[in-house]
């Protein structure tokens, strides 16, 4: 799960202990919160435009998909005005914080990790607010991010 730190960081997660993931307005990463996030699930999450870019923490998925509310309020910078509460679009899960790394992972450091050059977040074009990890993905990434600089 990606996030600007601006927008929202691992330590305002942390803070809060558990909120909405709102605001994903790609139909991909909204099929994959809406089809395949469970109750319960770890997360990755990672910190986009930022220097470095990679990996922080990780979430734990603390509810059930459901519509995403910001997608109907003109206030706000998710607003879809086509969204329509009768049929909704877009959709979102609380995430509740698990941990903050010890060292972020950054992108460059899972580039150069071979066990993970299938992970979807370093292919070219790939870079979805949401999308999947494998368990031996998520496992080396921890791996990286408990270990002191791991870049």
């Amino acid at each position: 799960m990606k996030s600007e730190p601006e927008a929202f960081s691992i330590g305002d997660l942390r803070s809060a202990g558990r909120a909405p993931w709102d605001g994903v307005r790609n139909y991909q990463a909204r099929n994959f919160i809406r089809d395949q996030m469970k109750v319960g699930d770890l997360a990755l999450f990672y910190r986009s435009n930022a220097s470095p870019p990679g990996v922080v923490g990780v979430a734990r998925v603390a509810s059930a998909a459901r519509p995403d509310p910001t997608a109907l309020d003109p206030k706000h910078a998710g607003f879809d005005p086509r969204s329509d509460p009768q049929a909704p679009r877009w959709f979102l899960v609380d995430v509740e914080f698990v941990e903050e790394l010890a060292a972020p992972v950054s992108l460059a450091a899972l580039k150069q990790d071979p066990a993970l050059k299938d992970m979807l977040v370093v292919q070219k074009g790939q870079r979805l607010s949401v999308q999947p990890v494998t368990a031996g993905e998520f496992s080396r990434v921890l791996e990286l991010g408990r270990a002191t600089g791991s870049g």
